[in-house]
């Protein structure tokens, strides 16, 4: 499963990045693994950033601890455990997708859930099957 995203219905509502806060039991926005950017303006829209779920993704093969563990479908598992804190991950996302938790000193790093989707009143997220189908 992946979040897919049809960025042209943003309205950047935040909606998103407070269900998932919610879901880790936090009530402000320092814990979401979503987040929603301004492209300059209203006029310009806005742009969703979380994980893609890439195939052969940057942030593994940086861990020097294995901390973090591609995903079938695509995507990454993160052992908490196993986390050091140092950040590589972080540097290593090409779009910026891996969140750092200051409490914890650890990433956060969405894991396809969808309980984001549930929240979006534009559809602009769903969730999908590993090669594109849609979850019904």
């Amino acid at each position: 499963m992946r979040i897919a995203l049809d960025m042209e219905r943003c309205v950047g509502c935040q909606s998103c990045m407070f269900a998932c806060a919610r879901r880790q039991n936090e009530v402000g926005l320092s814990k979401t693994c979503i987040n929603v950017k301004s492209i300059a303006g209203m006029e310009r829209g806005f742009i969703v950033v979380v994980c893609r779920a890439c195939k052969n993704p940057p942030c593994v093969k940086v861990c020097p601890t294995g901390a973090l563990k591609s995903r079938l479908g695509g995507g990454v598992r993160l052992d908490i455990k196993k986390c050091i804190g140092c950040g590589y991950c972080c540097n290593a996302c090409l779009i910026g997708a891996i969140f750092w938790s200051d409490e914890i000193n650890k990433p956060m790093i969405c894991t396809h859930c969808g309980y984001c989707v549930n929240f979006c009143p534009y559809g602009v997220l769903r969730l999908e099957k590993k090669g594109g189908e849609k979850n019904a």
